[in-house]
């Protein structure tokens, strides 16, 4: 019996953001912000909650530290209607991770303690719990140090079971870009990088030469644009739509936010264009307030915007 739409397997830890810095911090001055927003973060959990929220059926496996940075985090993800029944809350000197965003009018600096993202192993997983989903997703391929030496196994035995699949890498912060994160490919059924992680995973500076040699090794591939919106690519056939036009406040989460949409609509059987027109909704939703789930966590507003926005005719 299915019990859940979506089995997730990723991190989770809280984003502390700070806004109105100067561009230039220079060496031993306090530079002062002038606003903060701490709110969960880190790419699974925020796709997790985003998810829950828009009426998925949503499990979540991590490791967390018995920290109270873990145990906010935890409480943040179950009160956006995650099962977080799963998730193994670690004693030891590892503690549960924190990332740091100093955002500039043009750019920001992403400064993450990984704690215990690194430590999380595959015998930490419930397989049973995440094979009672209907579909799978990992987040942050790099940063499952400990999990990444079976994360291809993990992977296979979700599609022997059934399941269909999704991958965000993410970054990379070594640069590396190992050739495993290729070889998972092979039982991937959505993969949906950005257009830099779409080149540096298949190793071309162009993004068409990108696009094209990872669609041979994915049945649907999603790339997300930022302001030139996304596309999606299946068996030849290549989906474009332009960015849901929003007041941004902060684009923290937005990819995240828009695999959530996405494969929200998968999960139930919806086409392609129908997937991408809320996958882009989702993500330009979210940046309208700080932080990757705070547009979602209040549901009044949350109704209101999708009320407004969707449905509408598809191109």
């Amino acid at each position: 019996m299915v019990a859940l739409d979506v089995a997730v397997v990723g991190e989770l830890n809280l984003d502390m953001i700070l806004y109105g810095l100067p561009q230039e911090l220079e060496p031993e001055r306090e530079h002062l912000a002038d606003r903060l927003a701490l709110t969960l973060g880190s790419s699974s959990a925020i796709f997790a909650h985003n998810l829950s929220v828009m009426g998925s059926r949503v499990g979540f496996i991590t490791r967390i530290g018995d920290d109270s940075l873990g145990r906010i985090a935890l409480e943040r993800l179950a009160e956006g209607g995650v099962d977080v029944s799963r998730v193994r809350e670690v004693a030891g000197p590892t503690k549960s991770g924190l990332t740091i965003i100093l955002t500039r009018p043009t750019y920001r600096n992403i400064l993450t303690y990984p704690g215990t993202m690194f430590d999380m192993c595959f015998e930490d997983l419930d397989l049973e719990y995440l094979a009672s989903a209907r579909h799978f997703h990992l987040s942050s391929f790099f940063l499952h140090r400990n999990l990444r030496l079976r994360i291809v196994e993990l992977f296979k035995r979700m599609k022997d079971s059934g399941l269909t699949t999704s991958l965000d890498t993410n970054d990379d912060p070594e640069d590396l870009w190992g050739a495993d994160c290729r070889e998972v490919l092979r039982y991937v059924d959505i993969f949906l990088p950005n257009e830099r992680e779409a080149k540096k995973v298949a190793g071309e500076a162009d993004l068409d030469a990108a696009v094209a040699k990872l669609a041979q090794m994915v049945p649907v591939l999603v790339v997300k644009l930022g302001p030139e919106g996304a596309m999606v690519l299946h068996k030849g056939e290549r989906i474009a739509l332009p960015p849901r036009k929003v007041d941004a406040v902060d684009p923290v989460g937005a990819g995240d936010s828009f695999d959530a949409g996405f494969l929200h609509q998968f999960v139930r059987g919806a086409d392609l264009s129908t997937c991408l027109y809320y996958g882009n909704l989702a993500g330009a939703f979210s940046t309208t307030r700080p932080g990757g789930t705070e547009a979602f966590r209040n549901r009044a507003y949350f109704s209101d915007f999708y009320r407004r926005h969707a449905p509408q005719q598809l191109a």
